[in-house]
């Protein structure tokens, strides 16, 4: 007999193709499907299907697969959790969930004494995969009591240690390697990912802000308030090596790390998922990209890094305004019966009244205090300058007296002529002294800042405005209204200029301006 293999070689070439183009195709037409396999969970007899895939779930953990029905009826008896539960149910029960495909059955003719017992179908059952995966996934939601997670810096210290590696290695990796080392630092970055996102959200819960108003809350704060620290002080310190890392290594050294992933796993051979080498290749380089993302950000939003440790800082935040509101809470019930005795003995002592004043004064404070606020005329720009050596602000008050006007009385209308004349007045002299300013500097024509000698205070306000408007002008120039261009040059080299105020020195740029003024048609 002669076997042809280049032929069989091709037949499989064709069926793999054909696998791996069925298996791309099939997780979308998945998604708009049904899924009668959790059926079984909002059934009529919930109970009793719930009970049996548990029993199917224990036993398969004890790598127990195929059961009979015999005995998942005396497993579930034994739970004492259903009434009058018979063998006839559980094996209509078996039917149903073997329709809902949650089981698959096999014919079991082992013990049959006849062709009658063998005719009649005894089966035994085992559990499909979904089952498998919807039960593991019952059992670990019946763990969850809230959102759980927790802050570890040492995943981020492993983090820096695997791209550290991958880093050093320039794309040359033993056999297995590769994918070993992706593997870890896939993993280290879910679980940081996870955790984090988790446990931050349990302290936004309802429940952790009822907690956080009780006098309990005091207890752990500090313990809790150094976790947080401890966890954003390495999130400071390895978050911004992981990003000096991936910036500065070549982003076709990761391109290699990731092909030698993709060979590693092109090496295990797979039945279940048939991807080619490009689809795989693409779907490691998307997961480097939510990586990349995570740490370094993108030109339009900042890295997750800094969202999380912001996060943080506002929880940390949170929690001390909640300490310090509970500890002023309890102040509010001291008695201060003692320390107003005491004051009151040391009011008796004194000899004069004004003695009492003054310590009345240094007691209570100013009685009945008035605040004003406003924004009053500063004279200079200068921080060193004393409030009592700037002009008052003067300030009009309304009567808040409650006597009503008599009904019908009328108020005269005041003329404010000579206020608005003088107003005027003080605008035009200002505007003048802006103008000569604009003057002085357009004789110069072009100039740097370094040549000017010693500026008034409206010189000063007038070229840190020229600046400023050249600044936020990407042509570095603009035209004033009365008719000058200015255009701002920046030094070519960290060259520097002190300028001399008369009520203080400035250090800025050694920029060059230009004035000109504007040809009039």
């Amino acid at each position: 007999m002669t076997v042809d293999v280049g032929y069989n070689d091709e037949i499989d070439s064709v069926v793999l193709q054909r696998m791996s183009a069925m298996n791309r195709r099939q997780p979308r037409e998945l998604w708009v499907k049904p899924v009668p396999e959790v059926k079984y969970l909002n059934a009529d007899n919930v109970g009793r299907y719930r009970l049996i895939m548990r029993f199917f779930y224990d036993n398969y953990r004890k790598l127990k697969y195929w059961l009979k029905p015999e005995e998942v009826f005396a497993g579930i008896s034994a739970w004492n959790l259903l009434d009058d539960y018979t063998l006839e149910q559980c094996q209509r029960d078996l039917d149903v969930l073997t329709e809902w495909r949650n089981l698959t059955s096999s014919h079991d003719g082992g013990r049959a004494g006849s062709i009658e017992e063998y005719l009649r179908k005894r089966y035994r059952y085992q559990m499909t995969p979904y089952a498998i995966e919807i039960e593991r996934m019952l059992e670990s939601l019946e763990s969850i009591q809230g959102y759980g997670g927790s802050l570890e810096p040492t995943l981020l210290e492993r983090i820096v240690v695997y791209v550290r590696t991958v880093a050093e290695h320039a794309g040359q990796f033993a056999p297995g390697e590769a994918l070993q080392l992706w593997r870890d630092l896939q993993a280290a970055f879910r679980t940081l990912h996870e955790n984090a996102s988790d446990y931050l959200a349990s302290l936004q819960t309802t429940r952790a802000e009822e907690l956080m108003l009780t006098e309990q809350f005091l207890v752990f704060k500090d313990t809790l308030t150094n976790y947080l620290q401890n966890f954003m002080l390495g999130l400071q310190k390895y978050g911004a090596q992981v990003e000096g890392l991936i910036r500065r290594t070549d982003s076709a050294q990761w391109r290699t790390f990731l092909a030698a992933v993709v060979e590693d796993e092109m090496r295990t051979p797979s039945l279940d998922d048939v991807l080619s080498a490009e689809e795989r290749l693409n779907g490691r380089l998307e997961e480097w990209a939510i990586l990349t993302r995570w740490f370094v950000g993108s030109d339009i939003e900042e890295s997750d890094v800094v969202f999380l440790e912001r996060a943080t800082k506002d929880t940390i935040g949170r929690m001390v305004r909640y300490a310090i509101a509970i500890q002023e809470k309890q102040r509010l019930g001291i008695s201060r019966r003692r320390e107003l005795d005491y004051l009151g003995q040391w009011f008796l002592r004194l000899d004069s009244v004004e003695d009492a004043h003054k310590l009345g004064a240094a007691a209570y404070g100013l009685m009945k205090p008035r605040h004003f606020q406003g924004e009053p005329p500063r004279w200079s720009d200068s921080p060193d300058l004393s409030m009592w050596d700037e002009a008052p602000m003067v300030r009009e008050l309304t009567s808040r007296s409650r006597v009503r006007r008599k009904a019908g009385s009328t108020e005269p209308v005041r003329s404010r002529e000579g206020e608005q004349a003088e107003a005027r007045q003080v605008l035009l002299a200002q505007m003048e002294r802006e103008a000569a300013v604009v003057r002085g500097f357009a004789e110069l024509g072009n100039f740097h800042l370094s040549d000017l000698d010693v500026l008034s205070v409206e010189q000063r306000r007038v070229l840190l405005s020229w600046i400023s408007r050249c600044l936020v002008n990407k042509a570095r120039r603009f035209r004033t209204a009365d008719g000058y261009h200015i255009e701002l040059t920046l030094p070519e080299s960290d060259e520097r200029a002190e300028l001399t105020f008369s009520d203080g020195q400035l250090d800025m740029p050694n920029f060059h301006i230009s004035i000109r003024e504007a040809a009039r048609s």
